[in-house]
Parts: C-alpha cells; sequence; structure tokens
C-alpha cells in the first residue's frame, strides 16, 4: 500500500514515515524539503500517483489568525483536489480535540475549516482528534511568561506522547475509513498550572508560576471541559512523568 505522509518531515510526520514503513507500507515523507507543498501545490500530483491513502499531518508556521486560516484551507484544498485525480481512497487528518468547543482559540478555528473541508470532499475520511502533545508542554510555559511569573489556567487537559498519536494514526491509516472522528489522549487528566510547575523543576527553573483560571490559553479563555476527550477516546500509554524522565524529551 502506498501512504503519502504530508508534513513527513515535522515531529509526528517523521515518526510515522518509520512507522508505517517498518510495516511494510511504501510511505512517501511529502514536505517542502522533499519538494511538495501542499500550499503552492508544487509537486503534489506526482507524491499521490498510485497512492491509496494521504495522511496530513502538516502544521501552519505561523499562529495569526489570517495565517493559520490560510494555511490549512489553501492546503486542504489543494490536497482534496489532487486527491480527486489520483483517485485516493483514505483521507486521514490529524486535529486537535477541543475543535468543536465553545470558546475555541484562532487555531482551533483554523482546524475546524480543515475539518470542514474535508468532510465535504467526497473522499472516504478519518480524522483523529488528539490532546496536546507532551512536547508541547514548554510552549505553554513559554507563552504565559509575564516577566518572572508564568501565568497559566488552572483547567484540566489530558497531554498525550506523540508516540501514542503515531500509534493510533497508523492504525487509522491503514484501516478502513471511519467517515468520522476518532479522539486520543493520554492515561492522565491535570491541570495546565500542574504540568507546567512538573516541567519547571526537572528544568531547575525557579519561576513562580500563577494559577489562573482566567489566564488565556493562546488567546481563549478555557475550562476543564475545553481541551479533555469524550468517554470513548483511545487511551495513550505512557504517563508524562515517565516520559519527561527519558533522555532527550526535557527540553
Amino acid at each position: 500500500m502506498k501512504i503519502v505522509v504530508i508534513g513527513g518531515s515535522g515531529l509526528i510526520g517523521t515518526k510515522l514515515v518509520n512507522t508505517l514503513s517498518e510495516a511494510g507500507h511504501e510511505v512517501l515523507a511529502a514536505s517542502p524539503g522533499t519538494g511538495v507543498n501542499a500550499v503552492t501545490g508544487e509537486g503534489l500530483a506526482e507524491a499521490l500517483t498510485d497512492a491509496e491513502v494521504v495522511v496530513d499531518v502538516a502544521n501552519s508556521p505561523s499562529f495569526e489568525q489570517k495565517a493559520v486560516l490560510d494555511f490549512f484551507e489553501t492546503s486542504g484544498r489543494n490536497l482534496i483536489a489532487a486527491e480527486k485525480i489520483a483517485g485516493v481512497k483514505h483521507h486521514v487528518a490529524l486535529s486537535v480535540v477541543g475543535t468543536d468547543r465553545p470558546n475555541a482559540n484562532t487555531y482551533f478555528l483554523a482546524k475546524l475549516a480543515q475539518e470542514k473541508l474535508i468532510k465535504e470532499s467526497g473522499i472516504p475520511y478519518s480524522i483523529l482528534h488528539a490532546t496536546q502533545f507532551f512536547e508541547f508542554v514548554g510552549g505553554i510555559a513559554q507563552a504565559g511568561t509575564q516577566g518572572d511569573q508564568i501565568h497559566v489556567s488552572s483547567a484540566k487537559f489530558q497531554p498525550i506522547a506523540s508516540d501514542d498519536v503515531v500509534e493510533a494514526l497508523a492504525d487509522i491509516a491503514v484501516g478502513t475509513p471511519l467517515n468520522g472522528a476518532a479522539e486520543v489522549a493520554g492515561p492522565e487528566k491535570i491541570g495546565l498550572d500542574e504540568i507546567v510547575r512538573q516541567y519547571l523543576s526537572l528544568k531547575n527553573d525557579n519561576r513562580e508560576v500563577i494559577s489562573d483560571v482566567h489566564a488565556p490559553y493562546f488567546g481563549t479563555e478555557i475550562n476543564d471541559q475545553s481541551l479533555v476527550p469524550g468517554d470513548n477516546a483511545r487511551i495513550g500509554k505512557q504517563t508524562y512523568s515517565n516520559w519527561i524522565r527519558k533522555p532527550g524529551n526535557l527540553r
């Protein structure tokens, strides 16, 4: 089976390409670095030739409101058009838990627009909603930094190891299209403020973490329901406390 991974050189894409290749599939890592650009359309036709499955894990280089929306809408339209010509049988997309919740931030709304294009394309599809990756905790801390303090919401979320996301994506990619969405999340529910404290402690960073229910999460106020999955989510294996202590994971 030929599988094309759009965004194949990123965090998730690189791991997914390796996982699917090790399972015996013909896998093409597609990214601007390999001459395939979903935003401009460059190289798409050639990359998708004879492909049965396309997995889109590409991410916008900018989270600015207009830029991120343009990225996902433009790349989504170009991919769908190329897939129809190539006869692709299954479109898989990685999205985020919470895109359809009230008060979604601009990034989530851009992902929701991408999902709408996929659902209306007529191509059999599967969408995987994942919670935030463990690798993203440092970014959460950075976003909340105000001088020597870090202001973070105390809202609960259920972060996940990227390896567990890749495992779920690989299973979906070689399976029957869902024509719907599934969720995947980590095994533990924890406050954003709590996990940032763990992260800083392991880095010997003494900055104070201020728990604030009104602290925005990338521009939007959230609550305990904003970032957590539903009851039927697939649950990953790795806990944050175990994952963060593995060599190379604390950055």
